[in-house]
């Protein structure tokens, strides 16, 4: 990651390899500004635009992956083929790994029937749910307004 931000022109401060060594090892799928605020205690001087640039970059190179959920674009390490679980309660994200994300050839006949010409640039699948705990104290919840 730390070679193509400087292939890509940008100064490797302090800051941008913080950036980088934590978000290369976080698995949760942070936004920039979840970036921001974990290291802003350690950099107080730095910008949320140094933040997003750097994860811009990382993604624009292939380097991460970006997965919009909601209104939020959040940023992924793991360039792996894989699709995700989310959470609807806590917001949590887990990938699950697969072989890979081409479109088999049923889809594929399917699109070229729909949208005849059309160039997919990127598939993702998300699956929706509960995660074991919030399902848990959802189940907890539950029970706790049926003994009311």
């Amino acid at each position: 990651m730390v070679g193509e931000l400087r292939r890509a022109g940008m100064r490797l401060t302090p800051q941008r390899l913080a950036i980088v060594k934590t978000f290369a090892h976080d698995d949760s799928h942070p936004t920039a500004q979840d970036l921001f605020e974990r290291l802003r205690p350690d950099f107080p001087s730095m910008s949320f635009a140094t933040v997003y640039k750097t994860l811009d970059v990382l993604a624009r190179t292939g380097l991460c992956g970006n997965v919009r959920l909601g209104n939020a674009q959040r940023f992924d390490p793991n360039t792996s083929p894989h699709h995700h679980l989310v959470c609807e309660a806590c917001q949590k994200v887990f990938d699950i790994p697969t072989k890979s994300l081409a479109p088999g050839r049923a889809a594929k006949k399917k699109i070229a029937r729909v949208a005849p010409g059309f160039s997919i640039r990127s598939v993702e699948r998300v699956y929706r749910g509960l995660c074991p705990q919030c399902s848990e104290n959802q189940e907890k919840e539950k029970q706790r307004w049926a003994s009311h």
